[in-house]
Formats: structure tokens, sequence, C-alpha cells
């Protein structure tokens, strides 16, 4: 192997060669001193001359650096057990001579190569006599002792060659030797190993057949280097062709692109020409003009037309006190289905539609304006009372009680509107649309498909709830929030079955926050993910805990809400996986439960992740179930392993089991399905009796017990379970069976 740089050395780079080739030429002048006379024979001048011609024609390129592996290691090898070392430091500088020639006409290059092949040869041939004695007799100390002794001269010419040549690119490249060697000379070893085996076989060969061994294996290697030479030349030839062939790929696609933007600029100039011909300048700057304060799909005002004619109502108010307005705000519900259910286009056409019917209902100097998405607002101008918005809304809510009939399907939708009155006097657009806004979402809060009427009150809910917003996430960084558990007691044995963890956030001024007020808004800003992945790993690792300290409790379950934003995540299941691997936790021990609302909003998605998190291990329940909109028709086809009973239905059961048959039906319906159900919110004996009664499998409620923190549960596991395991219920619960007031669950 042979190393030549193309590019300018360093000066360090420069001073390590010719070191090397001073070595070298030493070596080369104490091989020819010490090489007696009576070595060179014919045999000799032709191992040298196959060398020379045969053994640097074929250099395979070292990937990266500018350097060649040759097949001349073979002859080299072969002299240095025919002839000695002396002869073979000459060979290795003849070798390596005639190989840098071939790929550099830069002197110091050539002598480079040539030297440093003559200096690892001659550490080569040291460590042999060192080891083994001299190298001509390595062949007669026995087949293993052979083998060893030609494996080794392989290792030390490459371990030596090898070491050489990677400093000196190592100094041009600027990197340690080491990264140098182990990123483009470790592969290589291979050609030394081969060479230093055939050139074993050839002297053990020649000691048997003579000389004339030799001159067979020369046309041999001949034959198949110069073959593997002329493979990489086809190599070379057909990624050459392929180049040339992307060249000219490249060069059609050129051409092409170059022919349509041709094309371009001569329809563009024909189009100019049309526009110059049939139009006025006025009328293109009217066109222009419409395009930016109109929006494209409905032709409607846009924002910012809506915004001048708002500026121009508020300038008149101050101008005639009399003079009245209002802005709606109007956001379509659930909107979003329609879209990942139906379509885009489907939703464009509910949109046109839905603006048509809305300028139906309104007068001439009235304007409907579509601010992006599926939010309309619309202005109100000289109105004779301010109840003349409120009759607007109505109108609109009512219009859309009738389906909307497009491509052969029909579609229902709702909207939810805010009002915001002049009569607060405003002296900004924007201050008018951002209260018919916050109005608007008080509006879906309250349960969408109705208007709000924003007040005074709304702002400082509105202020609120963004303070509210902003100790949310401080509260994440604070790791302020903890975990509640509420058992779930098995009505058939009377045995703790399980708990449901329920999230409490403890606010550092406020104290205990309760769910209802940050769940909604955790929700609309996504913190829910944060926060309830958090409480899912926190809970799976407290069970796991639990199960692991009793026998008795080893059966215990989890069950953990998932918020509508987790469920629509795509990575849930990884989640789950994720809190599961690091509790430990037995995957059947895990109960989600997701509402039936959630679910129905996309049904179809919700039963590819159910059952993938039902190969999972993880137990399914339906949760506030009959309070939402469902259907019998997708709820057989969920995976599902409970229901769950809303606790309004519960509460509903008298002393004498009046309004059971809601719960009856319920019960049935999940047994029929193969589902268990658990009731929440029992909180008297007479509920838990018609709740046996029926067949209700599990229960949850103040009358068994409130959520406590996580201290409590070793005390109540510990000292609340009676011997049999059944959950202890106070004196003061048995006795009494009045409705506990309710507490954030």
């Amino acid at each position: 192997m042979t190393s030549a740089s193309t590019h300018t050395t360093r000066p360090l780079t420069t001073t390590y060669m010719w070191l090397i080739i001073m070595a070298g030429t030493l070596t080369c002048v104490w091989a020819i001193t010490n090489l007696p006379l009576s070595r060179i024979d014919p045999y000799f001048n032709l191992l040298a001359l196959g060398t020379v011609i045969l053994g640097s024609r074929v250099a395979i390129r070292v990937p990266r650096i500018n350097t060649n592996i040759t097949v001349d290691d073979t002859f080299i090898f072969l002299g240095l057990l025919l002839y000695g070392g002396e002869a073979a430091v000459l060979l290795g500088m003849i070798g390596g001579v005639a190989a840098g020639l071939r790929i550099s006409n830069k002197p110091r290059t050539v002598l480079f190569a040539g030297a440093a092949l003559a200096c690892a040869l001659s550490v080569t041939a040291q460590g042999l006599l060192w080891i083994f004695g001299s190298t001509t007799d390595l062949l007669h100390h026995g087949p293993s002792a052979a083998i060893i002794a030609i494996c080794l001269m392989g290792l030390l010419q490459y371990a030596s060659h090898t070491a050489i040549v990677a400093t000196a690119n190592a100094l041009k490249d600027n990197q340690t030797i080491w990264q140098m060697w182990n990123q483009n000379f470790l592969w290589i070893s291979i050609t030394y190993f081969a060479g230093a085996a055939a050139a074993g076989l050839i002297a053990f060969s020649i000691g048997t057949a003579g000389f004339y061994a030799f001159l067979i294996a020369i046309p041999i290697i001949a034959i198949v280097y110069l073959s593997y030479d002329r493979y990489l030349r086809e190599v070379k030839s057909s990624a050459r062709q392929a180049e040339l062939a992307e060249r000219e790929r490249a060069e059609i696609e050129r051409e092409r692109a170059e022919q349509a933007e041709r094309h371009v600029k001569e329809l563009n100039n024909y189009i100019v020409e049309q526009e110059r011909i049939s139009r006025t300048l006025e009328e293109t700057k009217e066109h222009f003009r419409h395009a930016a304060f109109h929006d494209a799909l409905t032709g409607l005002p846009n924002r910012s037309m809506f915004s001048e004619l708002l500026t121009a109502e508020i300038k008149s108010s101050r101008i005639n006190s009399n003079h009245l307005f209002a802005a709606l705000f109007i956001d379509l519900d659930r909107f979003k289905n329609i879209n990942d259910s139906l379509g885009h286009s489907y939703g464009d056409l509910l949109l046109v539609a839905f603006a048509g019917r809305l300028e139906k209902i309104l007068r001439p100097v009235d304007t409907l304006a579509r601010f992006g998405g599926d939010e309309f607002a619309i202005l109100l101008s000289n109105m004779s009372h301010p109840q003349d918005a409120i009759r607007v809304a109505e109108r609109i809510l009512e219009d859309l009680t009738q389906p909307f009939d497009l491509k052969e399907n029909s579609s229902f939708t709702s909207a939810s509107i805010g009002i915001a009155l002049s009569t607060s006097g405003y002296d900004r657009p924007e201050d008018i649309l951002r209260d018919a806004d916050t109005a608007m979402y008080r509006a879906k809060e309250n349960g969408k498909g109705r208007y709000e009427l924003f007040d005074k009150d709304m702002h400082a809910r509105a202020v609120s709830r963004l303070s509210l917003e902003r100790d949310l996430r401080q509260a994440i960084e604070q790791k302020e929030f903890c975990v509640y558990y509420q058992p779930i007691v098995s009505l058939e044995s009377g045995k703790l079955a399980g708990f449901e963890a329920l999230v409490r956030w403890n606010h550092p001024v406020e104290g205990l926050v309760s769910p209802s007020e940050f769940i909604p808004v955790a929700e609309e800003t996504g913190l829910i993910l944060q926060i309830g992945q958090w409480v899912l790993e926190e809970a799976c690792r407290a069970v796991n805990t639990w199960q692991q300290q009793s026998v008795v409790h080893r059966n215990l379950t989890l069950s953990v809400n998932l918020s509508a934003k987790q469920v629509s995540q795509p990575d849930l299941l990884e989640q789950v996986s994720h809190a599961l691997e690091q509790s430990g936790l037995d995957a059947r021990s895990l109960k989600l439960e997701i509402t039936e609302s959630v679910v129905m909003e996309n049904a179809e998605a919700a039963t590819m992740m159910f059952k993938r998190l039902r190969a999972l291990g993880v137990q399914l329940s339906i949760d506030d179930f009959g309070t939402g909109y469902s259907s019998l028709s997708y709820l057989h086809r969920f995976p599902l392993n409970y229901l769950k009973i809303d606790r309004s239905f519960v509460s509903r059961i008298t002393e004498t089991g009046e309004n059971a048959e809601i719960v009856r039906t319920i019960v049935t319906l999940a047994h029929n399905l193969g589902l268990q159900v658990i009731a929440e919110g029992v909180e008297t004996r007479e509920q838990q009796k018609q709740l046996e009664s029926v067949g209700c499998e599990y229960a949850q409620g103040y009358l068994f017990s409130r959520p406590v923190e996580h201290d409590s549960v070793k005390a109540l596991l510990d000292g609340e379970l009676g011997s049999n395991g059944q959950l202890a219920i106070g004196e003061e619960a048995l006795h009494d069976d009045s409705v506990v007031s309710v507490y954030p669950m």
C-alpha cells in the first residue's frame, strides 16, 4: 500500500514526510550493505520485475484520502521469505516508488511512498528475526509455527505501514492519528493478511516444486488482479456513464423549466395585455382593494374592512349619543369534526351556505364578515333598541335548527354567539371585538348553541381567567399539583377494589383549587397534556407501591381519567406504555376512563385507539355514561370493560327506590354488552342497596370515603381494612343516610 497527497501540506506534514524519506533511505543503504551478492540471482530479478510491473499496476483508492492499496505486498512478502529482510526492504522501496509514480509526479510524494514501505518492512523483518530467527527459515519450523509466523508477518507489516501513512494524513488533515487510522485504515487489514498468506503458499510451493511454482503463480496473480483492475475500471466507467446520464437529465429538466418559464412569461404578458384593453387603471385598483378587504371563499368583508366599519360606527356614536350599534361574534360549534370526517371541501361548502343564511337574516344596513376558519362577525347598525341584537342572535340559532343539504349529505350544526353593545362606550374597534369574542367563549363554556351578552363581570372573569392561566403554567413548573385517591368498592364482597386518581392543585395562596375551575382552562390551553401525563405516571407509581406492600392489596386497580386533548394525541399509546414501564404497574391494573362525549366526537379514531390500548393490556371505561351523546351502533364496537354511571342518575335514587329504572336500564345494557358497571357519587345506604339489587358491580362515593391524599391511603389500607379485607365504614356514615355535601371530585 502506498500514499500520496494532492493537497497542500502543512509545514509539520512536510517535515514528517522528509524524516520518513531519510529513514527509508538509511534503511535501504543498510539493506544494500548487508545483502550478500550471492542472493541476487535471476529469480530475485524476476521477483523485482514483477513487483514493479505487476505489483503496482492495480491500485484501489482509499475513500476520503489520497491513499491506494496495491498488490505488491505478495511479492514483497515472498522476497522476505525467500531472500531475507534486506532483499524485502529493497523490494519495498522499488515497489513503493513505482506505485507512487502512478498517482503523483511530486518527488516528495513518490519518495515518501517508497520510504514508508521500506521502513515498515524493516520493522517487520526485525520483529520476525527477533521472534523466529531468520525469515528464510520461517516455513521450516513446522505447520503451526509457520502459520503463526505468516500471520505475524502480515500483522507487523499492517501495523507499521498504516501507522506511518496514517500519521502523515492525520497531520495534513489536522486529525488525531487514531481517528484517521480508525476511519480509513482499519478495514484494509485483510489485504495484508491475504498478501502474507499468498506469499507463504507460493514460498511453500517453491520449497516442494521448485521455483517453477513461482513462475506459475505470477501469471495467476496477474490474471486475478488484472481482472479485478478491469472490474474497477468498468465500475468507474458505469459511474461515469450514470453521471453523464444524470447531467443530461438535469440539462433536459433545465431546458423544460426555461421553456415553461418562457410560456408563463408569455401568458402573463398576454393577460396584462388583455387587462390593458378591457379595464381601466381605476378598475384594476378596485379589484385589488376588493381582494384586500374581502374573504376569498365567501366574498364577504374580512376583518380589516369590518374594523374600518366599526371605527365609523364608533365615530357616529360620539357625534350622536342615540346612535346604537352592536357587534356579534359567531363561531360554529364542532366545525373541526366536520372537516375531519367529511373533508375540507365539504367544510367550505358549509361555510358558504352558512354565510348565505346569515345574509338573509340581516338588513341592508348591517354587515356580515368572515374573519377566517369558522369565525364570522355581524355589525348591526342604527339599532332602535339593544334588544334588537338579541333578537338577531335568537333568529340565527333558530335558523340553525334546520339541516344543511350539501352534496347529498345533510349536516346539522350549531353556533356560539357573543354580543357586545355600543352602550358600553368603546373608543377602539379592537375593544368591542375583544368583548364580543369573550362573550362568545362564555357561550361555548355554558354549553354551546347559545348566545351571551357581554357585561363588565364577564370582562372581570376574562381577566381572572388570564391570571388563572398564568398561575397554572407556574404551577406546572413549581410542581404544585398532587393526586388524591377515592376508593372504589366491590358491592358484592364489600372489599376495596381500587382507587380513582383525582388531580388537585395546591395553590400557594388560594389553597386547594377546585378542578372545575382549572381543568377547563388547562383543556383550552393544552396544559392538560402535561398535567394528565404527570397524574398518570404519579398514580401508577403509587398503586404499584401499595400492591407490593401486602398480598391483600396485590389486586388493587387504578382508574385514571383521560381528557379530550389526551385522547386526540397520536402518541397516547406511547405515553401510557412509558408510565407503566417506569412505574412497574401491570397493565391489567390500569383502567383508563374517557367520557362518552369525547369518544363520540370521533368514533372511528376512538375505536382504533381503544383496540391498541386493549392490546397493551389496559382496561377501558366509558365515564359519565348517559350524560352526553352516545350511539349504541358504535358502543358495541368499542373494546370496553366498564360503564361508569354518572352521579346525576345515582343521586336521584330515593329511599323507596324511585327513579332507579334509568340505573337499571344502564346496568342491563352494560351486561348485555359484556361490561361491568361502576356507580359514582354513592352517598347513602339506600342508594347502595338499590345498586346492589340491579346488579351493579362496583361503587364509589362519600358513603365509603372521600378522596384522600397519598399519605392517608397508607393509613386507610393499614387501619381501615378489616381482617377480611372489607372497607370499614365509620358509625356516623352507617347511621346517616343524608346526602353528603358535594365536594369537588
